[in-house]
């Protein structure tokens, strides 16, 4: 029998070599057996909180992520919290690998933002994620959100088949309005993209949603004709979120502050659309801690505290170890009903 001062070396060892090798020890433990991938995670946790002991609050599993792998965008929208403050984004490959590293932890949907995902590499490098995620990783969901300008058919015939949602964000079926928001770029027509888009989902069969953020300049407005013309599978309404750093604050890129609504406006905007069954609400509440948010280098963001604290990088620590530093409220997501049919194989659309 092993004293116990060497079972607790013995444990310490193996948890900084689960840490620090947890990629290639996922592949190895697939392999072995499921049994072991678990027991290994559980020595790590027990590592990360005093040796021998029990951690206090289980870990998250990462069931649905948001990927927003560049910060770069070409529309300026005023109430953005997650701006372009670096131009970073990961190598392809090194990318990949914290996506694999995800799915061993239990990933099952990937959504892909930004900035404006479709930027970088005029959508190619998008595509490549898109396609990697569906066809190698198997998941049952991928979507992007994006502003909808620079998509183009042909991304839709190369990639389109590994995408099961787009996304698109719009606040106001008025131009000058997307106009005042920062909503376009030059003079090209936003909703004249929305539409395009909405069509060439249709075509190419990926399921189409509608995000919007209800801010001062829109909060009056009826959206329900629009809203039912387009059809989507999910309108989301989100509520001017303020993120210190991001869009507010001395150092921040944007001001929100005057986009900002109360929660009484927010509820009458609601109110005025509670005819639209496809409507999913989001206040402030539910939105800021229910989200796993992993930026450019792949750390997972804790907005707990107004402001977007990052974890250490899942490639550099390991999925298990970054995500106790998410603030991730796994309650409140599956409250918010973050957890929905997002495979299109099993929304029975009619294309």
């Amino acid at each position: 029998m092993f004293s116990t001062e060497i079972k607790v070396l013995l444990q310490f060892c193996v948890g900084r070599l689960c840490c620090i090798f947890e990629g290639w020890l996922a592949k190895l433990c697939t392999w072995l057996g499921i049994t072991t991938l678990v027991y290994y995670r559980r020595i790590v946790k027990s590592v990360e909180n005093g040796a021998g002991e029990t951690p206090t609050t289980p870990t998250p599993t990462p069931t649905s992520v948001n990927y927003h792998f560049t910060r770069q965008c070409n529309y300026t929208c005023g109430f953005c919290f997650h701006t372009a403050k670096t131009s970073f984004v990961l190598p392809i490959e090194e990318a990949k690998t914290g996506l694999r590293m995800l799915k061993d932890s239990g990933m099952e949907k990937i959504n892909f933002s930004g900035g404006e995902p479709f930027l970088h590499q005029r959508g190619n490098f998008l595509g490549k994620l898109v396609q990697f995620c569906k066809q190698e990783l198997r998941l049952p969901s991928v979507s992007i959100v994006s502003n909808g300008s620079l998509i183009t058919e042909k991304w839709f015939q190369k990639y389109g088949e590994y995408l099961d949602i787009l996304a698109v964000s719009c606040d106001s079926f008025q131009e000058e309005t997307n106009a005042l928001i920062g909503r376009r770029q030059g003079k090209k027509s936003h909703l004249d993209n929305l539409h395009r888009v909405r069509s060439w989902c249709s075509e190419y069969r990926v399921a189409f949603k509608v995000n919007s953020v209800i801010n001062t300049f829109n909060v009056k407005e009826d959206m329900r004709d629009q809203i039912r013309e387009l059809n989507p599978v999910r309108w989301k309404v989100f509520q001017c979120l303020v993120i210190d750093g991001e869009n507010a604050g001395e150092d921040a890129l944007r001001k929100a502050e005057q986009f900002v609504i109360s929660d009484e406006e927010f509820q009458d905007f609601l109110d005025r659309h509670s005819e639209i069954t496809c409507l999913v609400p989001e206040s402030n509440q539910k939105m800021r801690d229910s989200y796993l948010i992993l930026d450019e280098y792949m750390r997972f963001l804790d907005c707990r505290e107004g402001r977007k604290d990052p974890s250490k990088s899942i490639l550099d620590v390991g999925v298990e170890n970054a995500i106790q530093f998410s603030g991730f409220d796994e309650k409140m997501f599956l409250k918010r009903g973050g957890k929905y049919v997002w495979s299109k194989a099993d929304m029975r659309l009619e294309w």
